[in-house]
C-alpha cells in the first residue's frame, strides 16, 4: 500500500508509522500505519477511493483524542487542501482551509457572519461536521452547500436543507461521506466592525479558556439545560488530574494536557468527570471530542 500511496502524493508527505500525537492538539496517540497529507482536493478524491474503509480522515486534529496504541488505518489529513475563493457575498473554501484563515477571508472582504469562528482551531470540514459553534454563532447559520464524495469517490453536492445541521452534529456524522469543500453565504459588513468583533471574541476566549495548554478544546457536549463546565466544577474536579491530563482550573470544561499526558490519562479524567457529575447531579455528560481507536 505504502507504494502505491507514493504514486499518488509526493514522498515527503507520506510519513510511515508516524505517532499521532504530532498530529493533534491534544498531543497524545500511538502511530498510525501513515499520515498522508494530499496537496488538493483531486490527490483526496484518489486517496479516498484507495483507502476506502482503512483510513481516518483530519484537519487540525483539534477535537480528537487517539488511542495509546495508535490507529490500524492510514490518517489523511487535508491541511494542504486549502483552496480559497471569494465571489461578490459568498466564499469557496476547501476542507482543509482553517476556520481562522475562513473568517480572515471573509473579513477582508468585508462579509460578515463568520466571526464566531475566528478562534475556532478547526477546518472548514470538521467545523461542518460537528457543526461548530461560538459566542452564539454557528455553521448553520452560515452555510450555503457542501461537496463531498463517497469511499467510491462519487461527489455530491449536499444542499443546506440536506445537512441536518444540529447542535455538534451533521448528516456527516452518520452517512460516512468525505467533505471535500463548501460555499458559505455571508452578508456585507463594516471591515472595521468585522475585524473589531473578532478581536473582542478571541479576547474573551483567551481570558476565560486554558489556551496556553494542549487541548481540543471544550471535552464535553453542552447537556441540555446546564453547562457542562459549571457541573464538573461544582463536583469539586477543577484540577482533578491523571498523569499530566487534569480538568482545567482555569476552565473546568477543559481537559488539558499539561506535559506528556497519555490518552489513557485523558479518558481517566474524562471517565471520572462523567461518574461524579452524574452521581452528584444525575446528569450524563457525552464527550464532545472524537475518540479514536481500533475497536
Amino acid at each position: 500500500m505504502e507504494g502505491k500511496l507514493l504514486e499518488l502524493c509526493r514522498r515527503e508527505n507520506v510519513l510511515i508509522n508516524e505517532p499521532m500525537k504530532n498530529h493533534t492538539t491534544f498531543g497524545c496517540g500511538g502511530a498510525a500505519k501513515a499520515v498522508v497529507f494530499p496537496e488538493n482536493r483531486q490527490e483526496l478524491v484518489a486517496l479516498v477511493k484507495l483507502l476506502k474503509d482503512d483510513m481516518v480522515i483530519l484537519g487540525n486534529g483539534s477535537n480528537v483524542l487517539v488511542c495509546d496504541e495508535g490507529l490500524e488505518k492510514y490518517a489523511v489529513i487535508t491541511l494542504k487542501v486549502k483552496e480559497v475563493k471569494c465571489e461578490g457575498d459568498s466564499i469557496y473554501a476547501d476542507c482543509g482551509v482553517s476556520l481562522a484563515k475562513l473568517s480572515s477571508v471573509a473579513a477582508e472582504n468585508s462579509l460578515a457572519g463568520l466571526e464566531f469562528a475566528s478562534g475556532i482551531p478547526g477546518t472548514v470540514a470538521g467545523g461542518i461536521f460537528m457543526n461548530a459553534g461560538a459566542y452564539g454563532g454557528e455553521i448553520k447559520d452560515v452555510i450555503s452547500e457542501v461537496y463531498a464524495v463517497d469511499k467510491d469517490g462519487n461527489e455530491k453536492i449536499f444542499s443546506k436543507e440536506e445537512l441536518k445541521l444540529s447542535y455538534r452534529h451533521s448528516v456527516f456524522c452518520e452517512n460516512g461521506y468525505i467533505i471535500t469543500g463548501a460555499k458559505f453565504n455571508l452578508e456585507k459588513g463594516n471591515k472595521e466592525v468585522i475585524y473589531a468583533t473578532m478581536k473582542d471574541l478571541n479576547q474573551r476566549r483567551k481570558d476565560k479558556q486554558p489556551l496556553e495548554y494542549k487541548s481540543a478544546g471544550s471535552t464535553f457536549k453542552r447537556p441540555e439545560g446546564y453547562f457542562a463546565g459549571q457541573l464538573i466544577e461544582e463536583s469539586g474536579l477543577k484540577g482533578y488530574s491523571v498523569g499530566d491530563a487534569q480538568v482545567s482550573e482555569k476552565h473546568a470544561g477543559f481537559v488539558i494536557n499539561k506535559g506528556d499526558a497519555k490518552a489513557s490519562d485523558v479518558l481517566a479524567v474524562i471517565d471520572h468527570c462523567k461518574k461524579t457529575v452524574a452521581e452528584k447531579f444525575g446528569v450524563n455528560l457525552e464527550p464532545e471530542i472524537k475518540i479514536l481507536s481500533n475497536d
